[in-house]
């Protein structure tokens, strides 16, 4: 890991590739709180904290949790019942989860049978007119 300490919205938004506008969003909702600096407080000041936060945010994207849920899930790190909690509430989860990607994977199987079976359709009425 880095040596550093603090880091800017722009580095933040290279480093993970997302938005200044996402940043900006995850904070609105209380998953991430950087430090506010200058005369205005106008200024973020990500802390690794942060970055941990938003690493372990964007992989709750990427398995599909809404955002309410991944802030449930983080924050239980730093309260009662901590980590065990944390662990024990993400596995619930999983299953969950885990359903709902198999409902839509099989809805994605059905649907390109479905295109198959129209692209074969329309590949033999074209030949009849042909």
């Amino acid at each position: 890991m880095t040596s550093r300490s603090s880091w800017t919205i722009a580095e933040m938004a290279d480093d993970f590739a997302v938005t200044h506008r996402a940043l900006r969003h995850y904070e609105n909702l209380g998953l991430l709180t950087p430090e506010r600096v200058g005369v205005s407080g106008g200024t973020r000041r990500y802390h690794r904290r942060d970055r941990t936060r938003l690493a372990l945010i964007l992989r709750g994207r990427r398995l599909g949790f809404p955002l309410e849920e991944i802030g449930t899930i983080i924050n239980m790190y730093d309260e009662q019942p901590g980590e065990t909690g944390q662990l024990e509430y993400l596995l619930s989860q999983i299953g969950d989860r885990r359903a709902d990607l198999q409902r839509r994977a099989a809805d994605i199987r059905t649907s390109l049978m479905e295109l198959d079976e129209l692209e074969e359709r329309c590949r033999r009425d074209l030949e009849t007119r042909r």
